[in-house]
C-alpha cells in the first residue's frame, strides 16, 4: 500500500483463500481489490453470499449452464457476473449493490435512475365504433 498527499493507494490485489471471520471478508472494499472465498458446494456457496450484509457484487467461474443459472437466481446480491471477474455492468444498467452496499433508496444509473428523476404515468384507452357504444362498455378483456 503506498500512500500520497490525499490517502492511500492499493494497486491491483487479489486475496486467496479469505475465511469469513477475516475482516477482508466483513468490511466492503472498494478498490481493485478481489477477495476470493472457497466453499465445498454450490448451495455453500450461494448461502455464504447471501448471510452477508453486503451484497454489491459477486462471480461465479463456472462451466455449468445449470450451475450459473441456480447461482444468479440464488444469490441476492446486486450485481453478478459469470465468468465475468468483475460484475460491473455498462452504464445503462445499474450499478450497485443491496442490502449494506447501497446508499440512499436508489441506484445511479439506468432504469432506476431514470425513475428517480421522472414521474410515471399509466393511461389506459378504447376507442370503440359509434354503433358499439350501445352495447356493452364492460370491463375489456383479452377474448
Amino acid at each position: 500500500m503506498e500512500i500520497d498527499g490525499d490517502g492511500f493507494f492499493v494497486g491491483p490485489t487479489l486475496f486467496d483463500r479469505v475465511e469469513t471471520e477475516m475482516s477482508i471478508y466483513r468490511d466492503e472494499i472498494f478498490g481493485p481489490v478481489l477477495v476470493v472465498v472457497r466453499v465445498e458446494t454450490l448451495d455453500d456457496a450461494i448461502r455464504l453470499i447471501n448471510q452477508n450484509s453486503f451484497a454489491n457484487g459477486t462471480a461465479i467461474f463456472t462451466s455449468s449452464g445449470g450451475a450459473a443459472r441456480r447461482f444468479q437466481r440464488g444469490v441476492e446480491v446486486g450485481m453478478i457476473g459469470v465468468n465475468v471477474p468483475i460484475p460491473v455492468p455498462m452504464a445503462y444498467y445499474s450499478f450497485g449493490g443491496w442490502k449494506d452496499s447501497l446508499f440512499g433508496d436508489h441506484h445511479i444509473h439506468g432504469a432506476e435512475g431514470i425513475r428517480f428523476y421522472t414521474r410515471a404515468k399509466a393511461v389506459t384507452t378504447r376507442w370503440p365504433t359509434e354503433d358499439a357504444l350501445e352495447g356493452h362498455m364492460h370491463f375489456p378483456t383479452a377474448s
